[in-house]
């Protein structure tokens, strides 16, 4: 049984990190956005699963330095962006601000939104799942501020489990570098918050990694029906890789990433 206040401390925890990433976020490719042709490839990802914006309300979770939100917003959302690390949100609102962009950006926490029933019709969260301690009490929430109808788009990933094609490519990489054959690639996370990264992934429910389809049973238990699971996303891949070595670059292509759109079931 767990132990009264667990899993608040492991929160404090996730929520005091990304508040220390948050001033170098935007640097690392697979964050922010580093070229046009990624831009569109995000754009054709969201329309594929939640359409043209046209003035729908849409809530972008953990939405960090607000990445996610200005591709909503391009896309014609009404966009409110969802963290709970201050530090983040301000880089958030300055770059909204920089924009001209009529972005909302709040605290909050994406387990408890405080948002009202039915309010969204769109959700949308990268990067967020992995980290969850109670994914299906998000889950949950996460239906219920949506209207009946709305989607829920999810992308993520395991970021645990390596198969044998990207342990082989890692090792060579590793090698190659201790020869000085290859340099190696920049390093944005401060390497002082790589054994905090080690603890919370350890502890959090997807400590064995976030498996789509695990994923995808727990929003069908939460209430979600339909679940689709999309891991065709060569294209965003193919225009980050470009930021990457060539060893860094083949071994992510390898990851189980995928995109999962979910639908609130309408009222009958």
């Amino acid at each position: 049984m767990d132990m009264p206040g667990r899993n608040y401390d492991l929160r404090d925890e996730i929520k005091a990190y990304w508040s220390a990433r948050a001033a170098t976020f935007d640097l690392s490719p697979g964050h922010e956005i580093f070229s046009e042709e990624e831009r569109q490839a995000w754009h054709a990802l969201v329309l594929k699963h939640l359409g043209a914006g046209e003035g729908r309300k849409a809530l972008d979770l953990a939405s960090g330095t607000g990445v996610v939100s200005h591709l909503m917003d391009e896309l014609g959302y009404k966009v409110t962006g969802l963290d709970w690390s201050e530090a983040m949100l301000e880089r958030a609102g300055g770059k909204a601000r920089t924009r001209g962009r009529d972005i909302r950006f709040r605290m909050g926490d994406a387990e408890n939104t405080m948002e009202p029933d039915a309010t969204y019709d769109a959700v949308v969260t990268r990067h967020l799942v992995w980290t969850l301690v109670d994914p299906a009490a998000c889950f949950r929430e996460w239906l219920r501020v949506l209207k009946p109808g709305g989607r829920l788009l999810i992308i993520d990933g395991d970021f645990v489990n390596a198969g044998p094609g990207e342990r082989f490519v890692k090792r060579m990489a590793s090698l190659l570098e201790r020869m000085g054959i290859v340099k190696p690639d920049a390093q944005h996370a401060p390497q002082e918050l790589a054994e905090s990264h080690r603890s919370i992934l350890s502890r959090v429910y997807f400590s064995d990694g976030a498996r789509a389809e695990a994923v995808a049973a727990l929003l069908n238990a939460a209430g979600f029906e339909p679940v689709a699971i999309d891991t065709d996303l060569k294209h965003i891949h193919k225009t980050q890789a470009r930021n990457w070595s060539y060893f860094k670059a083949l071994a992510r292509g390898m990851q189980h990433r995928y995109a999962i759109c979910a639908t609130k079931p309408k009222l009958d």
